[in-house]
C-alpha cells in the first residue's frame, strides 16, 4: 500500500503532539496555514502534512477565501475518541477511590487485596 493509499483514523491522527497542538491552534478559530507555521519550528511543508493527516481523520476542513484556504476544527470524530476514554474513566475512578480511602485512613490499618475469579 503507497502512502498516498493510507486512510487515517482519529487516534492515529491524535498521536502526534504537534497535530494536538494544530487542533487546539484551530479550536479557537479558523486559520490560515501560514499563521498555524508560525507556531512551530518547522516548515509549511510539514504542518501542510499533519494537515492532510487531520483532513484524512476528518478533524480538520478548509475552506477558500480568495487566495488563501482557512483551516478549521471538525470536533466531531473526536466523539469516538471520548467514548473509548469513557469505558477506562471507571477503572481510574476505583483507584482514586482506593488511594483516597488509603490517605484518609493514613495507615489505620492496611486494606485487604480485592480477590479476582483469577486468585481463587
Amino acid at each position: 500500500m503507497t502512502s498516498s493509499a493510507i486512510k487515517y483514523d482519529v487516534f492515529q491522527a491524535i498521536a502526534d503532539p504537534t497535530r494536538r497542538e494544530v487542533l487546539r491552534l484551530l479550536a479557537q478559530k479558523e486559520l490560515p496555514i501560514s499563521k498555524i507555521t508560525s507556531h512551530f519550528p518547522m516548515s509549511r511543508t510539514a504542518i501542510a502534512k499533519h494537515l492532510y493527516i487531520l483532513s484524512e481523520a476528518k478533524l480538520v476542513s478548509g475552506r477558500k477565501v480568495g487566495r488563501e484556504k482557512l483551516y478549521r476544527l471538525q470536533p466531531e470524530p473526536l466523539e469516538e475518541l471520548q467514548q473509548w476514554l469513557s469505558f477506562y474513566e471507571q477503572f481510574w475512578n476505583n483507584k482514586l477511590s482506593m488511594l483516597k480511602h488509603i490517605v484518609e485512613n493514613d495507615g489505620e490499618k492496611e486494606l485487604q487485596p480485592i480477590r479476582t475469579e483469577l486468585d481463587k
